[in-house]
């Protein structure tokens, strides 16, 4: 077991990386979130990454403010100020968002789109939208506006789908969603390798995450970038074929990570460097963190075939105390 520890030095690391990561991208509430299969059903087959967070829940937790920004993705940040533009409250008329990422090409940059859940009036926005002369194209019958100059890669666009729905993302995004919705592409309900992960996390939790293998690799070397430096644990790094995340909460959270590793053998010896990981870390922040390291107390790392489960629960006290210090912040 030593022997094991020391090999995987680098994935020790990960332990503390991905479940703070983990805490940050999914301290967001209380009951479970279900998305139905006809909005899943709008993303696009080649996407990497699904996500999903309960908005309306999550306004409820008094921390939530505080965590808001580091929580949603950019885009949504970007699509909210569209629509207060439009003269459309967010904090009230979105309850529920769910976002897609498609993976970087050779001759294009990662791409997202989601979808957010609501009421919605759309005549009445895009009356407001043409008074303000934002720029609109017509895509198979929908109206994408522009939050930007409307010719910039990275801007972001906005449509109703109608009107509980309404979809933002870039161009070439929203015309692939565009794209399923009207019959044209397949979508993520026939990715036989998301799709079954997918089914698996929905409804059970109030944020919930999947990505796929090439997303789980960023995710790893974004959080152990030293694991280059050895070779086995970037062995079975890349070995790994997916990650979910999900989170329960009520008074306090509980956030469950679970890798989908290459074999058997890859978890066992994964769970055994999680838990030096996460022993390590205890020691280190026992002194400057004390919050995060009783937090770190209750965590457990369960091998079980193929799979390597991590349960971190975290009381409402101990979530204050992390985002008053800036644990959380400091670890994405």
């Amino acid at each position: 077991m030593k022997h094991i520890i020391r090999k995987f030095s680098a994935v020790a690391l990960l332990a503390t990386g991905t479940l703070l990561a983990a805490l940050a991208l999914t301290a967001l509430p209380v009951a479970a979130g279900t998305l139905s299969p006809s909005v899943l059903g709008m993303f696009p087959k080649g996407v990497g990454e699904v996500a999903y967070a309960d908005l309306k829940s999550a306004r409820q937790k008094p921390w939530f403010p505080q965590l808001r920004e580091q929580l949603l993705p950019g885009n949504f940040r970007k699509f909210e100020q569209f629509l207060v533009s439009a003269g459309i409250d967010p904090n009230s008329q979105v309850d529920e968002i769910a976002w897609a990422a498609i993976a970087a090409s050779k001759s294009s940059s990662e791409q997202i789109v989601g979808v957010a859940l609501g009421g919605f009036d759309p005549t009445s926005t895009e009356s407001h939208l043409k008074q303000q002369k934002i720029p609109m194209t017509e895509v198979s019958g929908f109206h994408l506006y522009a939050f930007g100059s409307g010719s910039g890669a990275g801007d972001i666009f906005f449509t109703f789908i109608d009107s509980n729905t309404a979809a933002f993302g870039q161009r070439s995004a929203l015309q692939q969603l565009l794209d399923v919705r009207t019959g044209i592409a397949e979508s993520l309900l026939s990715n036989d390798k998301l799709n079954p992960l997918v089914k698996e996390a929905n409804g059970n939790g109030t944020v919930w995450a999947v990505l796929d293998q090439g997303y789980t690799r960023i995710a790893m070397q974004q959080l152990v970038p030293q694991a280059s430096q050895f070779p086995q644990a970037q062995t079975i790094i890349n070995r790994m074929k997916a990650m979910t995340i999900n989170v329960q909460a009520d008074s306090g959270l509980d956030a469950q990570f679970q890798a989908v590793c290459g074999s058997s053998d890859d978890a066992s010896l994964l769970a055994a460097a999680l838990q030096a990981g996460i022993m390590m870390r205890r020691y280190q922040e026992s002194q400057s963190q004390p919050d995060l390291a009783g937090a770190l107390d209750h965590i457990t790392v369960s091998p079980s075939g193929d799979r390597l489960t991590v349960d971190a629960p975290v009381t409402q006290d101990q979530l204050l105390s992390l985002i008053r210090s800036k644990a959380l912040a400091t670890s994405m």
